[in-house]
């Protein structure tokens, strides 16, 4: 709060000077591309003082405002879908044939995730086909490009900020670059992380020393990571009005796919 100033006009400036000397001013968001560099060097202020290095700041300088981001994001129709329709355009009884034969071909490694982390294999696997059919479309957006453009805009900036911020820090970890590529939103790898997540939850689960969302192993052992840390009870049911769709309910807003997944997972694990 800025400090009252009972002076006359002629001072006035001069108290709000004072009075924001000691603050720190946010870069102002926009909604359309007009004001993304002026406000991308405002930004790289902001990442520098969070943490953000050279690299991640080199990243942030490079990008671009991301047209195709900011039409698909007023532009989400999943939210607007019954459930079966959802399922039958998103090809549900394709991602149960396609997963319960992933699962019987990687029986122990799916068995050692559920160990580990207490999600079953329905689940992880329901996710993945649902996100990427199975690693078949990981996306084409420059993800550091998406997420910063998201942030910029008004509608949610305030939710993609840590997520942007993340992917600075990705950059910088070498985890990504700055041409990476994944979805229109800024989501990573097999199981479309958001970055942000993606430095909170990421494992490094085939010991290579290097968190990769765009190897099988760590993408699915940092989302189960990810459903075990938000809250997963091992052992618990998972359908809607049990206890674990809570947490399926963190992984993605959109009602029609928690429900979705729910319904996928039980039917891959043969429910």
């Amino acid at each position: 709060m800025l400090p009252k100033c009972k002076i006359r006009p002629v001072l006035m400036g001069l108290c709000l000077s004072l009075g924001l000397a000691g603050a720190v001013a946010a870069a102002p968001c926009g909604n359309t591309a007009d004001g993304f560099s002026g406000w991308k060097a405002a930004f790289a202020k902001e990442a520098a003082r969070e943490g953000v290095g050279k690299r991640g700041l080199a990243a942030l300088a490079s990008t671009s405002y991301a047209s195709r981001t900011i039409a698909a994001d007023r532009n989400q129709k999943s939210f607007r879908y019954s459930l079966d329709k959802f399922m039958k355009l998103r090809g549900a009884d394709t991602i149960v044939a396609q997963g319960r034969k992933r699962k019987a071909r990687n029986a122990a490694f799916y068995a050692s995730l559920e160990q580990r982390f207490g999600v079953p294999a329905g689940v992880l696997i329901a996710i993945h086909g649902m996100e990427t059919g199975f690693g078949g479309f990981m996306g084409d957006s420059a993800v550091v490009s998406a997420i910063v453009t998201l942030t910029y805009d008004c509608r949610r900036s305030d939710f993609f900020r840590p997520h942007a911020l993340g992917a600075l820090k990705l950059v910088d970890s070498g985890a990504i670059t700055a041409q990476t590529k994944g979805a229109k939103h800024g989501e990573l790898g097999h199981t479309q992380f958001l970055p942000g997540n993606a430095l909170k939850y990421g494992i490094d689960a085939n010991g290579d020393g290097r968190i990769d969302f765009y190897n099988l192993a760590d993408a699915m052992a940092s989302t189960g990571n990810f459903l075990r840390q938000k809250g997963w009870t091992p052992g618990k049911g998972y359908q809607e009005g049990q206890p674990n769709f809570a947490v399926i309910q963190r992984w993605n807003a959109a009602g029609v796919y928690q429900k979705a997944i729910a319904i996928m997972a039980a039917r891959i694990d043969g429910g």
